[in-house]
């Protein structure tokens, strides 16, 4: 079994309520990544609504960090479920306070993939031109300015313009993504890969650390293929030290599995001597 399944497993307490850990090999710094508390939600719901395993549309609000390597308890209720769709809301709680809630509409992307029904020509958003993993970077800590404990766990490569920073001087990121124990991707875990990136502000302001994430919507098109996942991501408005950034995910076949848009602050980094 991945890391990734095991560290995401809950187990059923009754009424509505799982339990589980979080990790602390998905830190950022000292805080357990976004995506991957987003994970842990979803993955309660999933249990929840059983014939509905595929995050179709998550909103997720962060209302304080979560705490690492420390029990978590995820409160997840069916709020309707109907033959296509389900939709649920989940509260992630450590110490006896919320960290996470969660709105989601989950649904079968396989149903859509066994009807071979294809998207009309032009309405999709096409894969970037990007260099393959073997001549791309690695996601550097010492880069952000921040440890990553989470590169553990995936293996992160950047497009070799964008990998300094503030060297490509626009706020964008692009890099290609895998578990490190060749997991295949899904849809759950692409959740944990559209937070799992560099912030894109990296890009143009160069050491910025930690970037906490205040609310991620995440929509999703299809289950991925196996292999590597291709991200990028862009920043086109900051403001008072918060930015909106929008990000895009494709699989190995080149096809749109996942859109993500988040509101997160910007603290700046000191650059290590």
């Amino acid at each position: 079994m991945s890391t990734f399944d095991d560290h995401t497993r809950l187990h059923a307490a009754g009424d509505s309520r799982f339990t589980g850990r979080v990790d602390p090999s998905w830190n950022i710094g000292t805080n357990p990544n976004g995506g991957y508390l987003l994970s842990l939600a979803v993955a309660a719901l999933r249990q929840a609504a059983p014939q509905h395993p595929d995050p179709l549309s998550v909103t997720v609000h962060y209302l304080r960090p979560g705490l690492a390597d420390q029990p978590c308890t995820v409160d997840a209720h069916v709020v309707r479920s109907g033959r296509t769709l389900t939709t649920g809301r989940a509260t992630l709680t450590q110490e006896g306070g919320a960290r996470i809630e969660v709105l989601a509409a989950l649904g079968d992307l396989s149903v859509s993939a066994a009807s071979g029904a294809a998207s009309p020509p032009g309405l999709t958003i096409a894969a970037p031109d990007m260099p393959p993993p073997d001549r791309c970077v690695a996601r550097s800590g010492d880069e952000q300015g921040v440890d990553l404990p989470i590169m553990q766990r995936l293996d992160i490569r950047l497009h070799p313009d964008e990998a300094r920073a503030g060297a490509v001087g626009r706020a964008q990121v692009s890099g290609w993504i895998r578990f490190r124990d060749d997991r295949p991707p899904d849809t759950l875990a692409s959740l944990l890969f559209v937070d799992a990136f560099p912030p894109s502000v990296f890009g143009l302001l160069g050491m910025v650390g930690w970037v906490p994430t205040v609310e991620l919507t995440v929509h999703l098109r299809r289950r991925p293929a196996p292999g590597w996942m291709l991200g990028q991501f862009r920043t086109h408005d900051m403001l008072d030290g918060r930015i909106i950034e929008d990000g895009v995910l494709w699989d190995a076949n080149g096809d749109l599995i996942a859109q993500s848009r988040q509101l997160a602050l910007v603290r700046m980094a000191e650059r290590k001597n």
